[in-house]
């Protein structure tokens, strides 16, 4: 049974019920049927076109495996069956950008059928996950009575997901473009930057009375003789907030028609941002309008074990697993190990930070087993208060970091062994950040090597106390807090490089 949320307006509760369309353009090097680089933003246009993608007479389509394994390992991602025997379908329509007249598509046996993906606590269930070619680029020009084509799009290998329609909100909705997102730049099937076209989202949307309605084997269905109201299409909406605006915003209008008394027309609407409104497009079509037939020049494929197989050994660990195991492996907070699984450079960037510093323990004979998690949360803490502080303000991404995991785990030894301290430590990353050479390096150049020698602080310590008798006094009269005055007086005596445990020591014994 679908879960809804109650949207109250007036004095009638409404469900509302979402499913989300959402295409990927996948990360090949060619095209889907054909041997034309796959770079459709290129800023050249009609660059990278051929026979086969401007559907010249006579040419044949070859389908491209690349694209097909990228298909596959999405859904095993996702815990999707496949479909052993699938196929390509011919799925008819007119548009200046499509130059066959029709797409070569899936329609009844797609690669990838069911499976879910997690927001939150809720599994939301997948209907299919299928594999299909782009169309062209329209571009119309302002105040110009022609449209310009560019075709370097058409044909680039397209990956549709289609959700059960259990989605509940428009908050829950872009979570789940967000998750999806997430998921298909861990597998590297797709860089899925939204603003670039490369994930494009499409929202169907209705509104039900509340209890006159079930969800029953992928349909909603109405109770007694109640009559549904008809889904709304939104299409590409191309940013995880056009998805919430414009869902919220279509929900809105619905039931503005509903309570006056008008239909709700199954249409296409696109969203004007500007606005923050949706506006009719075209009237909704059913999969009957497309005249779906197998498509004659691809023969069907049969999916074996060893095909699968060979997918199922690069499939890497997904975020959900990597979060669990961060949390478990290295006594991470939740709040640490959503951060550093959010991004896969970006876990794989601190876990080979956490790989050098077992070396940098098992070689200098510390005990390894006692103190990797020490190691690994400090290190953590690093990398989300400093190294993604620079990388933020920066406007970066971890792929864009000159530090490398070896450098950053020889600065984070270097704090942890007491050879520099923290504020040492940020002085060091920040040269680093801009230069990325060796922190013993750096250390030696900025002379902030930690003093600790101890006859050596033992004069520093001496000389703070003998100008200090009021606060001597102060102590020996049980106000032992005035030891951290005495202590900071020590580290600015030493310019910050006295080893603070060493000073605190000497304080509690001379002090005596």
């Amino acid at each position: 049974m679908v879960v809804a949320v109650n949207f109250k307006y007036k004095n009638m509760n409404y469900d509302i019920i979402i499913g989300l369309e959402i295409h990927a353009e996948l990360k090949t090097k060619t095209k889907m049927f054909c041997s034309c680089l796959n770079s459709p933003f290129t800023s050249e246009a009609n660059k990278n076109v051929c026979p086969i993608c401007l559907a010249h007479p006579g040419t044949l389509p070859v389908p491209n495996k690349q694209a097909i394994d990228l298909v596959l390992m999405t859904g095993m991602a996702l815990s999707a069956k496949i479909n052993r025997l699938s196929k390509f379908d011919r799925k008819n329509y007119f548009y200046p950008d499509l130059p066959k007249g029709y797409q070569i598509s899936q329609f009844d046996l797609p690669f990838c059928y069911g499976g879910h993906l997690n927001v939150g606590a809720k599994k939301i269930a997948i209907t299919r996950i299928h594999l299909e070619e782009d169309t062209g680029k329209s571009i119309h020009k302002s105040g110009a009575d022609y449209t310009l084509i560019d075709f370097n799009r058409a044909g680039a290998p397209l990956m549709e997901l289609v959700t059960e329609p259990i989605i509940a909100s428009a908050e829950e909705a872009k979570k789940f473009c967000q998750e999806y997102r997430r998921a298909l730049r861990y597998l590297g099937v797709s860089d899925a930057n939204m603003e670039k076209g490369e994930m494009r989202c499409e929202a169907n949307i209705s509104l039900q009375e509340k209890g006159k309605w079930e969800y029953k084997d992928g349909q909603i269905l109405a109770l007694g003789d109640y009559k549904l109201n008809n889904k709304v299409e939104v299409k590409n909406l191309n940013s995880f907030r056009s998805v919430e605006r414009a869902i919220k915003f279509e929900t809105e209008r619905q039931v503005r028609l509903i309570e006056s008394g008008e239909n709700i027309e199954a249409e296409t609407r696109g969203f004007d941002e500007k606005k923050g409104e949706t506006v009719s497009q075209r009237k909704k079509e059913s999969s009957a309008d497309y005249r779906y037939f197998p498509e004659p020049d691809i023969p069907p494929f049969k999916i074996d074990d060893n095909w699968l197989k060979k997918i199922q050994q690069a499939l890497p660990e997904m975020p959900d697993k990597k979060f669990s195991r961060f949390i478990r492996e290295y006594g991470l907070p939740r709040d640490n190990a959503e951060i550093l699984s959010s991004e896969r450079e970006l876990a794989d960037w601190y876990e080979n930070a956490v790989s050098e510093l077992g070396a940098w323990l098992e070689a200098s004979g510390d005990d390894y087993d006692r103190q990797e998690k020490a190691l690994a949360k400090t290190a953590a803490n690093w990398i989300i208060s400093e190294v993604l502080k620079h990388l933020n303000l920066e406007k970066k991404n971890i792929s864009d970091l000159k530090i490398t995991p070896e450098n950053f785990a020889e600065l984070i030894h270097l704090v942890y062994q007491g050879k520099i301290n923290s504020s040492a430590g940020q002085k060091v990353l920040e040269l680093m950040y801009q230069r990325n050479e060796s922190p013993i390096k750096l250390v030696k150049e900025l002379g902030l090597e930690q003093i600790d020698n101890e006859a050596e602080l033992e004069k520093a310590v001496q000389g703070v106390l003998a100008e200090s008798p009021e606060q001597v006094a102060q102590y020996k009269k049980g106000k032992t807090n005035v030891v951290q005055f005495l202590l900071g007086k020590v580290m600015a005596t030493t310019k910050g490089k006295a080893n603070p445990k060493t000073v605190m020591d000497l304080l509690e014994k001379l002090l005596k």
